[in-house]
């Protein structure tokens, strides 16, 4: 398939350009060839789909929650019919895998249909605070809606961004990545078919103009993003400039991963390789990206680690047997390369990667191979700072005083990952571990209707649950006097 050059955005139930008639390009980072542009959305964008959306949202929360369940769906249904033409667009604005990619949206389609069927579980309750009155609450929708979606998996992000706020009785407006953007396109123009007009509407463009455009505005007083911890504070102060708004942030990981010296060493390989995300070439806010061994088997594992990620297939992501693809865009290339260079400048040992591989196919594209460090120290940079590539560190530790220490002496705490077949021991290092999301003995998986979110740097509020639905609504009180 060949992409269509321009790929519009959903305004008010129309695909259309920006109203400056500014454009944004994007480009394949397998090969740097140009693949299409999308709408550089200015301020004057954002109020036209704000004012839709405010206008669009009363007649939409007017509905009973079954027939929006119905119309989720039956977006998820046109999603899936037009699987074929998303996934071929999606693999190569981004440079993800094509298997993962398939996983992704069926997936973000899956969600839908979960949150549809929480539709009825928006529920008030009753206080017995006095004899002689009914108390009760209500739980009513914010209005209008902004979700900011990342580079790294943005149609999956662009789907669930409608499931929680459009159930819960919101209109909402995205503001899709400033790379990887093409895909949305697609989304708008299913929505367009299923949905009433305004109900949902998709904004490409910078973070800087389109994105703080949509934070700023004064009628979107409940917004999401996810994405990187300094993004996540300039949202934050830009939001407390204009109003009080409800802010929910899904940001950055520096995840840990303990591995026992009782586990079974060949499985804890293969979930340390499986939890670093190569198939997204790491480009994955819960990548157990430290890798901490104990001192008993910490060179069995290195040794195996080793092995499975020269294995690791890179080619085109489009190929079902490439099992890794290039980074996202240059900027992201460059920022990797940084910190292969920095790991080496500290006095890691690199066991494997850290540079662009062989071979012509190679030559252009944001290509860098798998990579992982030994001999890491918690006072390195490739120790604290989120590298968001495909860069493992690998730690030694002794005794579980020093590596719960280890585990939290980041900025960040949103996934952990502990392997042990003492059970006790791993709920107790979980407990002491400042962190949002925890495995014990697996890797990388998200669970339907388990809350996933960090704490410290790494965000406020919980996805992918209840929690996340009832987030997009407010709690009104009621008192009846009983005569």
């Amino acid at each position: 398939m060949t992409p269509s050059p321009d790929h519009l955005m959903l305004i008010d139930g129309d695909m259309c350009a920006s109203a400056s008639g500014d454009w944004l390009p994007s480009e394949d980072p397998a090969n740097e060839r140009p693949l299409g542009r999308v709408p550089l959305a200015d301020a004057a964008d954002v109020e036209r789909a704000v004012s839709a959306a405010a206008l669009a949202q009363p007649a939409w929360n007017a509905r009973p929650v079954t027939e929006r369940a119905t119309l989720l769906r039956e977006v998820a249904q046109c999603l899936m019919a037009r699987q074929a033409e998303i996934l071929d667009l999606e693999v190569r604005d981004t440079g993800n895998t094509i298997g993962k990619m398939r996983g992704d949206l069926g997936a973000a389609c899956t969600q839908l249909d979960y949150y549809a069927g929480l539709g009825l579980e928006i529920r008030g309750e009753t206080i017995p605070a006095s004899a002689n009155a009914l108390h009760m609450t209500l739980r009513e929708p914010f209005g209008v809606v902004g979700r900011i979606v990342p580079f790294n998996h943005p149609i999956y992000f662009a789907i669930t961004a409608l499931a929680g706020p459009l159930m819960a009785g919101n209109s909402v407006v995205i503001k899709t990545p400033d790379q990887s953007p093409l895909s949305a396109s697609i989304l708008g123009e299913v929505c367009r078919a299923v949905l009433p007009r305004g109900v949902v509407n998709i904004l490409s463009g910078t973070g800087a103009q389109t994105g703080d455009a949509l934070v700023r505005h004064p009628r979107v007083r409940r917004i999401a993003f996810t994405g990187s911890v300094p993004t996540g504070l300039a949202i934050q102060r830009a939001a407390a400039e204009v109003c009080v708004k409800h802010i929910s942030l899904e940001l950055g990981g520096k995840n840990p991963m303990v591995v026992f010296p009782d586990v079974d060493l060949d499985k804890a390989a293969d979930a340390a390789v499986a939890g670093m995300n190569f198939a997204w070439a790491g480009q994955s806010c819960g990548s157990t990206s430290r890798l901490m061994l104990h001192e008993s088997i910490h060179d069995a594992v290195l040794e195996r680690i080793a092995a499975r990620v020269a294995a690791l297939r890179l080619g085109d992501p489009l190929d079902p047997a490439s099992q890794m693809g290039p980074v996202n865009s240059r900027r992201h290339f460059e920022r990797v390369q940084h910190y292969a260079r920095a790991g080496r400048e500290d006095g890691a040992l690199l066991v494997a990667g850290g540079k662009r591989p062989a071979g012509a196919e190679f030559e252009r594209g944001y290509w860098i191979e798998p990579t992982v460090f030994s001999n890491v120290t918690m006072d390195m940079r490739i120790a604290r700072e989120e590298i968001f590539g495909p860069i493992l560190s690998v730690l030694r530790w002794r005794d579980v005083d020093q590596v719960a220490a280890m585990a939290n002496a980041t900025e960040y705490g949103l996934t952990a990952a502990i392997w042990t077949q003492d059970l006790q021991a791993a709920l107790n290092l979980g407990r002491r571990i400042d962190c949002g999301y925890i495995w014990i003995n697996g890797s990388s998986s998200h669970h339907k209707g388990t809350p996933f979110g960090g704490t410290r740097n790494s965000g406020i509020g919980r996805e992918e649950c209840l929690d996340e639905l009832l987030s997009y609504t407010q709690t009104k009180a009621f008192h009846i006097t009983l005569q």
